[in-house]
């Protein structure tokens, strides 16, 4: 199991469909300029283990404090995925995962041994 002092950062994937996509991007534009995160691609697909569309916020440790809670304030109703990045997939996405909204199942068959 991963210690406190493997977490290399937080991703946290901002889910929306065709209808929620502008407020989606809205949302993922103001955390970056907010917070300088990393913001990723806005995927009008699946990817990954996520089974919806999703973009990827990169949340540093030293940040995940104040944006995390903030999307959560600001989130109006779209669902959002957060994990640590610790090296392990399997636990980072299943064990040590946060969900702010509805939480989905993921397909997770992608990390397992």
């Amino acid at each position: 199991m991963p210690e406190l002092n493997d977490i290399q950062n937080y991703h946290a994937h901002v889910y929306y469909d065709a209808e929620t996509i502008d407020q989606a991007r809205a949302l993922l534009v103001e955390a970056r300029d907010t917070f300088g995160l990393e913001m990723g691609r806005m995927h009008e697909r699946l990817v990954g283990p996520h089974p919806r569309w999703s973009c990827q916020l990169t949340v540093p440790v030293e940040t995940f404090a104040t944006a995390i809670p903030w999307l959560n304030l600001k989130r109006a109703g779209l669902t959002i995925f957060v994990h640590p990045q610790t090296g392990d997939d399997l636990y980072d996405h299943r064990d040590a995962a946060i969900w702010l909204g509805d939480s989905v199942p993921l397909n997770i068959e992608m990390f397992l041994p």
